[in-house]
């Protein structure tokens, strides 16, 4: 039996203006952002696991980031993005946030940037980018996540993409479903981490570095 959407929302606590905003703002503007179900859950997870330290890969306005903030208290998050309009936003919406001074916004492309140098270590990593760059993103980011520490990664099932044969899925699309399928593969039988897919929101995959 499925459960209804409405039930799933009797569950989400109310947020302050500033999000309610930003998220009307995503959606005007067709910029994404963790849908509500998934974000709550990434949120108790983090509240269980308490980091000190968060490394967020892909930014977008800041949404996420500002709501790991607020969720973790005294938490430092690292955050990257390399769109310029998208980061104009994320400085805007973070600087308006009452966890502004525990944020840091770092731009450029991921996959270049030099965050080891400045940040050894991070108790956890979210990624939340380039779909068909996991492999990459996690091969570069998960040396820095200390032992015990957890990755966690939005969009796995890519809105419904991720469970149809390559021949259903529209051809500009399969390299990157493919390249997320293997990804998924190859993180679940590595034994460095202990991985479980969480069916949340547009999937959410958690990885703790054993």
């Amino acid at each position: 039996m499925e459960i209804s959407d409405a039930y799933i929302q009797s569950f989400i606590p109310k947020r302050d203006e500033l999000l309610i905003e930003m998220e009307q703002f995503a959606a005007e503007n067709y910029i994404p952002i963790m849908q509500l179900s998934a974000i709550e859950n990434l949120l108790q997870l983090l509240r269980i696991q308490q980091p000190k330290s968060i490394l967020e890969v892909g930014s977008a306005i800041g949404y996420s980031a500002i709501r790991m903030a607020q969720a973790v208290p005294n938490v430092d998050i690292v955050t990257i993005e390399r769109d310029e309009a998208r980061i104009e936003y994320a400085k805007a919406f973070i600087g308006r946030s009452d966890v502004k001074e525990n944020i840091t916004l770092i731009e450029g492309d991921a996959l270049e940037v030099d965050i080891a140098s400045k940040y050894p270590s991070f108790d956890a990593v979210f990624i939340d980018a380039a779909k068909g760059q996991y492999q990459k993103f996690f091969d570069q980011y998960s040396p820095l996540v200390k032992q015990g520490g957890i990755l966690y990664i939005d969009n796995m099932y890519m809105h419904g993409l991720s469970d149809l044969d390559m021949k259903d899925v529209p051809k500009r699309k399969r390299t990157m479903i493919r390249n997320l399928h293997q990804f998924a593969e190859w993180i679940i039988q590595n034994e460095q981490y202990q991985s479980t897919f969480f069916p949340v929101g547009d999937g959410l995959l958690i990885c703790i570095k054993r």
